[in-house]
Order: C-alpha cells, then structure tokens, then sequence
C-alpha cells in the first residue's frame, strides 16, 4: 500500500487493517504520535489526515490510501519550528511531553478551520486531549500565542 505521510509516498506492507499509528512508529519511524489508551479517546496518537485531526491508533491504513497525513514531524524542524511548536515551546507548554503531539496537532488543525479562536473555543478544541500534568493553563496560552492572541487565563501566585 501506498501512503502520503509529510508530503512523501511511502510504500508500506501490511494488512490493511492494521492502526495506522502502528505503521507510522513502526514501519516510517516516525515517532511523534504516541500509544496512549489504543481507544482513540487520549489523543496522543493524533495526526492530520487532509488536515483533520484524527486518532491513528483507531484508523486503518486502508482508509488512509490517497489520503494526505500529517505527523509532528512533517510541522517544522528544530532549527524551523512551525508557529504552533513554537507557541509551545516559548509558553513552555509541557511537562513530561506525552500528551505534546496531539495538542499540537490538534492546535494545528483548528487554527486551519478557525485562525483566531476564542479560548473557549480552543479548549472546546482541546477537551478531549488529556493531559494528566495538569499544563492545561499553558497549553491554552500556547494556542491563543499561535493564534496571535493574548490568553485570558490567569495563574494564581
């Protein structure tokens, strides 16, 4: 089968049933998306499928055929980081980083839909990636930053 991951074609063997998170860490070495519950419901393993945030642990490759898919790796480098990484990087955004790919990556997709979200809108967006570090404060002003504006929440100290 053949896939469009990052703007590539990669040639992949496997069952067409098979999670497309798997492929993507296994076979690609991509390993932005992340193995979190397997249900689809934590978003780690979320990735842009023809600019949708999706779960790739719960889609099959076959449904990703002729598809365009979209890693955190394919966002932006180290030396180029896309605005939305660094809207995290600068609000620091993260504690151990589990949860860190599919908050970007769902970032990324509503401000494709939506460019200047409210912030009850992008934690709408946001509420079912869980984050059990407790950096919501920040990853909500890390999308508001890469929305180019200012987040409401305030942080108590």
């Amino acid at each position: 089968m053949r896939l469009n991951v990052n703007g590539r074609i990669h040639e992949v063997d496997a069952s067409p049933d098979t999670a497309l998170l798997y492929v993507l860490r296994n076979d690609l070495e991509l390993n932005g998306p992340k193995y979190g519950c397997g249900l689809g419901e934590c978003g780690t393993c979320t990735v842009l499928i023809d600019g949708a945030a999706a779960r790739s642990c719960v889609i099959p490759i076959e449904g990703c055929i002729g598809r365009n898919i979209l890693t955190l790796e394919g966002l932006g480098s180290r030396q180029a980081p896309d605005p939305v990484q660094e809207a995290f990087i600068t609000e620091q955004a993260a504690q151990c980083g589990y949860c860190l790919n599919g908050m970007i990556m769902t970032t990324k997709a509503l401000l494709a839909r939506n460019p200047h979200p409210t912030e009850t809108e992008a934690m709408e967006a946001l509420r079912y990636n869980l984050c059990r570090c407790g950096a919501h404060v920040e990853i909500v002003r890390a999308v508001m930053r890469a929305a180019g504006s200012p987040a409401e929440t305030k942080v108590d100290g």
